[in-house]
């Protein structure tokens, strides 16, 4: 934490910084939080609101278990924030506890520790006078604390989650006991399963209840749930072009309608405000400019490109979205719609989108679009014109890449029979792939490529993938060195017909 240490002291050392943190977008906060290391931001996030926490956990707390998969709350994650409590005052730590949603903390404790009465577990003796042994708590750390008795789940978490517990029992012993007898209707151990279970027990249900919690939250803020993202990219990959216009599609509809309402809420002024509010306000944005110009010094936050306005630089070649955004007021809520189902539902060479890049990746899908946008649909629409693009980024450069690849393997020998056999391999996976119409799932297989031509795996990497694009061997002479993710965009014809040119001689690229 050495590195980061600095940005902490500064941030605290900024004149009203307990009237600025309240005041700050929770991504931002976010972003604070993954430079700096949770544990260095505690007295960060003891000046937090409660609603910028719940927004904070919404983001920091959930993550997929791979890209494109749905979020789940991260027991790991939980456990160092429990931590980073702990080393605050117990009466703050008792107080931050107390703001957070009691559903999520209640959900992440009971990830951690079973919670029992204390007198549920102990033996007793019958009315016959014969001594019963109390639960079997097994190997597990467990103890006693306030009357309950406390089993670790996670015993690399243990002592944190204790120690914690036991301040907040000192400091407030009445969420102590709200928070820990709730855990207690989760601590059932798991059913037996008998093959005809259909209802989640009571664990499985309340972290159902949390995530739907968090994805209405989330919609009301312009977020797309990583199912309904999948949903709008699987089906935009089938725009018949040839066919008449596709129907409005409902994802992109409920969205923007959400959009659209979240907007309009923030954008209500309250009438009642006097000069003096106003004099109060402009003190407070300067405040908070001082905090933002601090996060750009550190690279933190960075100011949006203009990638649609006029003076915008012109090394992208999104000519058909300018014109169109130009014309259409509401282009940037329908792009911002589009750059959250990518981050959510797609993945990109392998891992999940960077928000820059799902911005690049939106805004040149929807460019390509227009480019091809029949004439006989009449007035242009941008999620259409994305639908449009993500169509010919799958059938024109991933499809017509993979099944390429796929009949180039089939005539290709090589006398090693390890790397034989490697590239067999990668022609049965990349068939059984394409029947399923997700070539992208080979992409560990096409290191057996890598043997053979080190540009031809790079690009075949970028072309076959989920969101297609062009790797700078398509364009270069001679690289020096080999970076998979030296990697351009399709905004445009020209690029897919620079992608299938490259195809067409994929043949005598990995066999001479």
């Amino acid at each position: 934490m050495s590195e980061s240490q600095p940005l902490v002291v500064r941030l605290l050392g900024t004149t009203g910084i307990e009237q600025v943190v309240p005041r700050l977008a929770p991504e931002v906060l976010h972003r604070v939080i993954e430079h700096c290391g949770l544990d260095a931001c505690g007295d960060i996030v003891a000046l937090a609101t409660p609603a910028q926490l719940q927004r904070l956990l919404d983001i920091d707390l959930w993550h997929p278990p791979a890209s494109g998969g749905d979020d789940v709350l991260d027991a790991d994650r939980f456990a160092e924030w429990l931590e980073m409590l702990a080393e605050m005052d117990p009466h703050v730590a008792a107080g931050r506890l107390a703001a957070m949603d009691t559903e999520v903390v209640v959900g992440g404790l009971a990830q951690q520790l079973r919670v029992f009465d204390g007198a549920s577990v102990s033996g007793y003796v019958t009315l016959e006078g014969e001594w019963l042994e109390g639960r079997q708590l097994g190997d597990a750390p467990h103890c006693e604390l306030g009357g309950l008795v406390l089993v670790s789940r996670r015993p690399r978490t243990w002592d944190a989650v204790v120690g914690l517990l036991t301040q907040l029992q000192a400091a407030d012993s009445i969420l102590f006991h709200r928070l820990l007898r709730a855990v207690i209707g989760l601590s059932d151990d798991a059913r037996e399963s008998d093959g005809c279970d259909v209802i989640l027990d009571d664990r499985e249900q309340q972290m159902r209840d949390l995530a739907i919690g968090r994805d209405t939250r989330r919609d009301r803020e312009g977020y797309v749930a990583p199912a309904p993202a999948r949903a709008f990219l699987e089906a935009a990959r089938d725009i018949g072009l040839d066919g008449p216009r596709p129907a409005v599609d409902m994802v992109a509809l409920a969205c923007l309608r959400d959009l659209a309402q979240a907007s309009a809420d923030r954008e209500t002024v309250d009438p009642g405000s006097s000069p003096d509010d106003a004099a109060g306000s402009s003190e407070e944005v300067a405040r908070v400019t001082a905090v933002m110009e601090i996060l750009v010094d550190e690279g933190l936050v960075t100011p949006p490109r203009a990638l649609l306005t006029a003076g915008a630089p012109e090394s992208v070649p999104l000519e058909h979205l300018r014109a169109f955004a130009a014309s259409d007021p509401g282009a940037e809520a329908v792009l911002a719609f589009l750059v959250n189902v990518l981050l959510s539902g797609c993945a990109f060479n392998g891992r999940p989108f960077t928000p820059r890049e799902a911005a690049d990746a939106a805004a040149a899908t929807c460019n390509l679009g227009l480019e091809n946008w029949p004439d006989a649909w009449g007035a242009r629409d941008l999620v259409v014109a994305f639908r449009i693009g993500w169509t010919l980024l799958f059938r024109d450069v991933c499809l017509h890449t993979a099944r390429t690849l796929h009949d180039v393997l089939r005539d290709l020998d090589s006398p090693d029979r390890d790397l034989q056999w490697s590239l067999q391999t990668l022609r049965h996976a990349l068939g059984r792939e394409l029947q399923r119409g997700t070539p992208w799932h080979v992409r560990e297989s096409l290191d057996a490529i890598l043997s053979l031509d080190a540009c031809a795996w790079a690009a075949l990497l970028a072309l076959v993938d989920e969101c297609p694009t062009l790797h700078a061997a398509l364009t270069s002479q001679r690289l020096l060195r080999v970076d998979p993710a030296a990697v351009s965009f399709v905004t445009r014809n020209a690029d897919i017909a620079v992608a299938r040119a490259w195809v067409a001689t994929l043949g005598s690229a990995l066999q001479g």
